[in-house]
C-alpha cells in the first residue's frame, strides 16, 4: 500500500505528518510525505518556529516523485493542515495526476479547519477552498464536529442532526467514490458525559462507536485517526471496519498516553496499540 501524505510536520509532537506517517508505516504502508509547513512544535503552545512552505514547492516534490514513474502505484492521496490557501490548490493537482496515473486511487480529506474553543484557526480562503474545491474531488471525509457543522452550515445536537449532517456532506464528495465521512469527534445530547461518540456515514448507511471519555486533549489525535481510518478502509474496503480498527487504535494510544500524564501522543512507547489494540470497540447502526 503506498500514500501520498501532504500535511505539515513538526519537529517536536506529533501532529500532521508527524501524527500520520509513523501509524501508516508501522502498519506495513508505504508513505510519500510532503510537507506543508515546518514548524518546531504545533501552534497549541502559543509559541513556535518555522515556515510554511510555497503550493510551487509542493508540486516541484510531486513533479519528483511523477519522474520516478510510480504515480500509478500510489493508492491514496492524504491531506490535512494546509497552512496556505495556495498549497491546497496544488494538493487537488497532485489528486489530478495521482487519478490520471492510477484512477482506482482514493483522496482522504481531513478538512482541518477549527475546533470548539478554538472556533476557525486557519489562514482566510482556506474554508472555502475545502468546502467548494477539496471536499468535491475527495472520496473520504474526516471532519470533527465543529467543522462538521460549519461545512454543512447544520447545527448538531443530536445524534439524527450528527446523521443528517454527516449524510449531507457525504453527498458532496466525489460522485464516483464511496463518500465515506468519518467524524472524528462527536458529543450529542445522547453522549454520557464520560464518554465519546464517533460517527461514519457511508452514503446513506450510518454507524456509531462509542468510547470512554479521557481526561486529556492532546493535538494530533484526529491526524492519527484520518490515516488510520483511510490505511483500514483501503485494506478492508468497509467504512464500519475501517472506525473499528481505527478508535480502537486511536484510543489505545490516548490512555496510554493519559495514563503517563504526557503531553504529546506516545506515538512510539505505545505503538503496538496499532498493530494489536487492546481495547476493540463496536459501532453499531444508527
Amino acid at each position: 500500500m503506498n500514500i501520498l501524505s501532504i500535511q505539515s510536520w513538526v519537529a517536536y509532537g506529533h501532529v500532521g505528518n508527524a501524527a500520520a506517517m509513523f501509524p501508516l508505516q508501522r502498519l506495513g504502508a508505504e508513505v510519500w510525505a510532503i510537507q506543508t509547513v515546518q514548524f518546531s512544535n504545533h501552534t497549541g503552545y502559543g509559541a513556535w518556529t518555522g515556515q510554511v512552505f510555497s503550493g510551487d514547492m509542493v508540486r516541484d516534490l510531486v513533479d519528483g516523485i511523477a519522474a520516478r514513474g510510480v504515480l500509478g502505484a500510489c493508492d491514496a492521496v492524504l491531506s490535512g493542515y494546509l497552512g496556505d490557501p495556495g498549497i491546497g490548490l496544488a494538493v487537488l493537482d497532485a489528486v489530478a495526476r495521482v487519478r490520471e496515473a492510477n484512477p482506482r486511487a482514493l483522496y482522504c480529506c481531513d478538512p482541518v479547519i477549527g475546533d470548539y474553543g478554538r472556533d476557525v484557526f486557519v489562514r482566510p480562503g482556506i474554508p472555502e477552498l475545502i468546502r467548494d474545491h477539496a471536499l468535491p474531488a475527495s472520496d473520504i471525509a474526516t471532519p470533527n464536529q465543529f467543522e462538521l457543522e460549519h461545512l454543512t452550515g447544520l447545527q448538531v445536537r443530536g445524534l439524527e442532526d450528527a446523521k443528517t449532517a454527516a449524510r449531507a456532506l457525504a453527498r458532496r464528495l466525489r460522485a464516483d467514490g464511496p463518500r465515506a465521512v468519518l467524524v472524528t469527534s462527536l458529543a450529542t445530547a445522547e453522549t454520557p458525559d464520560d464518554h465519546l461518540d464517533l460517527l461514519v456515514a457511508e452514503g446513506e448507511a450510518c454507524h456509531v462507536l462509542r468510547t470512554p471519555r479521557l481526561a486529556i486533549t492532546p493535538n494530533g489525535a484526529g491526524d492519527a485517526i484520518a490515516a488510520l481510518f483511510l490505511f483500514h478502509y483501503l485494506a478492508s474496503g468497509c467504512a464500519k471496519r475501517a472506525l473499528e480498527a481505527a478508535a480502537a487504535s486511536v484510543f489505545g494510544l490516548l490512555r496510554r498516553t493519559a495514563e503517563a500524564g504526557a503531553a504529546e501522543i506516545l506515538l512510539v512507547a505505545a505503538q503496538e496499540e496499532l498493530v494489536a489494540p487492546s481495547l476493540r470497540f463496536t459501532a453499531r447502526p444508527c
